[in-house]
């Protein structure tokens, strides 16, 4: 996730990430490549306008019947466990969850969150989303901080479980 300096990952639902900087988005694509999957909600769907070529796409949504065909695009309503069980299926051991706030908050209230890279940018937005959509509780251990370009940070930390 992309931040500002008041922690807001955009101004709304519909708020296009152009704002990070051409670093985050040179990490974000190398990080999501790797992990060879994307997890969205329906919003962020919307926002990006197209799956993310070179992944396979997974679009949480309340209507998985309104579907898209596209090529490594897959609209679900199941359970955040059941997705990651059928992941591991298929051999995937790394997932990005790229957002948003209420398909954040889902994972997170799931204890389904293992590592957060929050790249902290130099903007203040004043009102708008938060990472999570309700109120969650992690305990975070800093792993790297990373400067990526002016001004713009990125921090890579892992959740600590409560058997750490």
């Amino acid at each position: 996730m992309a931040l500002t300096a008041d922690g807001k990952i955009g101004k709304d639902a519909a708020h296009y990430p152009d704002w990070s900087g051409s670093a985050d988005k040179k990490r974000f694509k190398e990080m999501s490549l790797n992990a060879g999957v994307v997890i969205m909600g329906s919003a962020t769907y919307k926002t990006i306008g197209k799956p993310l070529p070179n992944r396979k796409n997974i679009v949480l949504t309340r209507q998985p019947n309104k579907i898209e065909r596209r090529e490594n695009l897959i609209f679900t309503n199941q359970e955040p466990f059941e997705i990651l069980e059928g992941l591991a299926a298929e051999g995937f051991h790394q997932v990005a969850l790229i957002g948003g706030a209420q398909i954040n908050a889902l994972f997170a209230k799931k204890g389904l969150i293992d590592e957060m890279i929050l790249t902290y940018c130099p903007l203040v937005f004043g009102s708008g989303l938060s990472v999570f959509s309700e109120a969650v509780s992690l305990d975070l251990e800093l792993l790297s901080l990373k400067h990526l370009e002016d001004h713009v940070f990125c921090a890579h930390y892992r959740v600590r479980k409560k058997s750490d």
